[in-house]
């Protein structure tokens, strides 16, 4: 029998690894931490960029493969996701430590878009991240019905990310 994530292993090893990620990013934006410069964002915002929409893309993508019963297509799409959404985070890190945080410039309806964006955007990420990893746990154990259980609400969130960062990219760098 395969363990499940009702068994303390599993939920050791996705809760430490949220909490070691959560703890990275606070490390990075808290004040004081981190090493912040005026130097200018560079690359690194337009690669998280192409990293978050690619995501999108492959989201949608195995989603379709697996309404299809294309299983190994999905779960192929799926974990490139995880995977692009790993080193998006691995950038946003990089970058955060480098640069700091990047004021939003706009004003009136804009700057409320803008924060109506970015708000649900850090809150959801933070919670995509234990679901994702829950998600494929389930699906890599071949528990069918708890994956599609919690991949029935972390896909649409995980796309919301996905999506609004990359909104959040174009207002803050290209508008």
């Amino acid at each position: 029998m395969e363990p499940s994530t009702a068994q303390p292993a599993p939920r050791l090893v996705i809760g430490g690894l949220s909490f070691a990620v959560f703890g990275a990013i606070a490390l990075v934006l808290l004040p004081g931490h981190g090493h912040h410069t005026t130097s200018a964002p560079g690359i690194v915002p337009s690669i998280n960029a192409a990293l978050n929409a690619t995501s999108a893309l492959l989201l949608v993508t195995g989603w379709r493969f697996v309404r299809h019963g294309q299983i190994a297509r999905h779960r192929a799409c799926m974990l490139t996701a995880f995977v692009l959404s790993a080193l998006f985070l691995v950038g946003y890190l990089v970058h955060h430590a480098r640069v700091g945080s990047v004021p939003f410039e706009g004003t009136g309806l804009l700057r409320r878009v803008y924060f109506g964006l970015l708000v649900p955007h850090i809150v959801l990420s933070a919670v995509v991240l234990p679901m994702a990893l829950t998600s494929i746990w389930y699906g890599w154990h071949g528990d069918v019905a708890a994956h599609r259980r919690i991949a029935r609400w972390t896909l649409p969130l995980w796309l919301y990310v996905s999506v609004s960062g990359v909104a959040v990219y174009w207002m803050l760098y290209r508008l």
